[in-house]
């Protein structure tokens, strides 16, 4: 079962990492391919943190989702404010 959470995890972190790598032009998209990178790692820290009996992988879990929920806002309140001067979310204007 270990096995099964630790490769979901990390086929998380890459689709998210891929998904930053290949969207160039779409803010929003960037954004949420992030967060599917930390989700993705935070189900690798709590499965090898059950695995190993030990709490410092589910602590740092709960410091990985603060971390994501303060950019999530902090991205937000970007793409309003680029949203206000340019009135789209397109990184690249064609």
């Amino acid at each position: 079962m270990f096995r099964i959470f630790t490769d979901v995890g990390l086929i998380l972190a890459f689709v998210g990492a891929t998904g930053v790598v290949l969207n160039h032009k779409n803010l929003l998209i960037s954004i949420i391919a992030i967060e599917l990178m930390f989700y993705g790692l935070n189900l690798y820290l709590i499965a090898l943190s059950v695995y190993l009996d030990d709490m410092m992988g589910e602590v740092f879990a709960l410091f990985v989702l603060t971390l994501a929920a303060a950019e999530s806002a902090l991205a937000l309140a970007l793409i309003t404010a680029y949203f206000r001067n340019y009135q789209d979310i397109f990184i690249l204007q064609q």
